[in-house]
């Protein structure tokens, strides 16, 4: 189904890992958890009197590579409150309607028209539409389920708390095994039930209501849910490095 796209996506990362090797090799871990003296961004929003996410509802402003939404990630952190049934739909749905979505769906979609997946939807500007709708509802339903839904009914913490301590394979590592381990919401680690069902529980609904009927099988549908998986992994990994990557850019500009 959207496998393809998936795997599309999965080459751009893993070009980048080489990247986050790189800059765990030459930028060392954080030795304090105390982050304010080390973010001047932070600081120059206290200076004007304003409050980041993180201070304020334990969420991020951060976004992967400068674009993509990274708000459910923190670094350098230690005790943090846990956050509402709200502020669990509140950013899930900040992120699931970003205007960067906008044009990454619409390059998924491209890209699914350019390889004539599903052809249940078949060609020109009508095909294109469906293949960008089902796009579009495919991550949003994902994004629900993992980070809002069964982390509301379940109490789990939808948030990523980022190492940043050891070497690349250590931080890889841990970065790999949030996804089977997430914490609750009082802090205790925990099966992660919200991303292994919540992305099943997608698959399976995406499946068997708005994709094509030829595509509705259950070998289609666990195909879908360990795309999903694979693409939250290396995902997840990015985002343990992203800060690494973030500060070697910064000096270079």
């Amino acid at each position: 189904m959207k496998t393809f796209v998936t795997r599309s996506f999965l080459c751009f990362v893993l070009s980048n890992l080489f990247l986050l090797a790189l800059a765990a090799q030459q930028t060392p871990p954080p030795n304090s958890p105390a982050p304010q003296a080390s973010q001047p961004a932070d600081k120059n929003e206290d200076a004007q009197g304003k409050k980041t996410p993180e201070k304020t509802e334990g969420t991020s402003n951060d976004r992967l590579f400068y674009a993509l939404p990274n708000f459910l990630t923190l670094e350098n952190t230690g005790q943090v409150p846990p956050l509402t049934v709200g502020q669990k739909f509140k950013v899930v749905t900040r992120s699931s309607f970003d205007y960067v979505q906008v044009p990454w769906y619409a390059f998924l979609a491209g890209i699914s028209q350019a390889q004539n997946s599903e052809p249940g939807y078949g060609q020109g500007a009508e095909g294109y539409g469906k293949r960008f709708g089902a796009a579009f509802a495919d991550g949003t339903i994902e994004n629900y389920m993992t980070g809002a839904i069964l982390p509301s009914l379940l109490r789990q913490d939808p948030r990523f708390f980022q190492s940043g301590k050891g070497g690349f394979w250590h931080r890889t590592g841990y970065a790999v095994s949030r996804i089977v381990v997430t914490r609750t919401d009082s802090g205790h680690e925990q099966f992660n039930f919200s991303e292994v069902f919540g992305s099943a529980a997608s698959a399976a609904i995406s499946t068997y209501s708005y994709h094509p009927s030829a595509d509705r099988t259950l070998s289609n549908t666990a195909s879908v849910w360990g795309s999903q998986v694979g693409y939250d992994t290396l995902t997840i990994v990015v985002k343990e490095f992203w800060p690494d990557i973030r500060r070697k850019l910064s000096k270079k500009k």
